[in-house]
């Protein structure tokens, strides 16, 4: 698929909110480079660890300011139905109008939209598939906002489940794993997993970039890798997956872990 850029876009204009008014060249290659998906209703990218779906006191380059360049002659533009942290990769649903982001919101929000994780996590988890129903609750940290569990019946705690799945292992100290969040909680996947004893690697919010063997790949390994729904226009089925990026890919050959038609399942 080859993302539709305006020829504004293409010469750095920009009609529209975004401050300044302009977006550059590379922002517009960007996009087309990362476009895994895109019809009339939906845009869905691939989005690179690093880079931040919204903007922020320190982000000035992130999705939703690129988005902006994407407006249309009626004010319309793409709009993010959910959110991926800065360092998670993967696939990034957007939907082009006002009217589509509030069908596919309502799927989101009815849990709906199907959506495996991959991570690369410290140690085995036991047993090697499970459900983790664990409330969260904002915590601050040292480096930005964390979450923690709640205590029971805490204020401000909001309910989060993840299935999780052992896909393969390299002995007893990495682990590829599936999770499945029912819920989408900030940083729901990390902390759970964290929660159980497996932080992910790389992650250092959450205690997985610790005591790391040199060889290992030490940015985050978490990589939203396929998303399911109903087109909220057509009707059919939209099932999108994401190719691992690059740190991931080093580690799963480091381990032997083979991606080939597995980690797959979205039930």
């Amino acid at each position: 698929q080859t993302i539709r850029i305006p020829p504004h876009i293409e010469h750095g204009v920009v009609p529209g909110e975004q401050k300044g008014g302009t977006i550059s060249p590379a922002d517009a290659a960007l996009l087309k480079k990362i476009t895994l998906y895109e019809d009339d209703d939906l845009l869905i990218l691939n989005k690179p660890a690093g880079l931040a779906v919204q903007g922020g006191t320190k982000t000035s380059r992130h999705i939703d300011g690129m988005l902006m360049g994407l407006t249309d002659r009626a004010g319309d533009r793409p709009r993010l139905v959910h959110r991926l942290d800065r360092d998670t990769s993967g696939v990034l649903v957007i939907a082009k109008t006002r009217k589509v982001s509030s069908l596919l919101g309502k799927q989101f929000a009815t849990r709906s939209v199907r959506k495996i994780y991959w991570a690369l996590v410290k140690g085995v988890p036991k047993p090697t598939q499970g459900k983790i129903d664990m409330a969260l609750i904002k915590a601050g940290g040292p480096d930005g906002d964390r979450v923690r569990a709640a205590e029971p019946n805490e204020e401000g705690a909001q309910q989060a489940v993840t299935h999780y799945s052992v896909v393969d292992k390299a002995g007893q100290g990495f682990a590829w794993v599936t999770a499945k969040p029912v819920t989408g909680r900030q940083h729901q996947i990390r902390a759970h997993l964290a929660g159980i004893g497996h932080p992910i690697v790389g992650d250092n919010k959450y205690g997985g970039d610790q005591d790391l063997p040199e060889a290992v790949a030490a940015s985050l390994n978490l990589h939203a890798r396929r998303v399911t729904f109903k087109h909220p226009v057509e009707g059919h089925i939209v099932d999108v997956s994401a190719p691992v990026p690059e740190h991931m890919k080093r580690n799963f050959d480091l381990f032997g872990f083979s991606p080939e038609g597995r980690g797959e399942d979205t039930e």
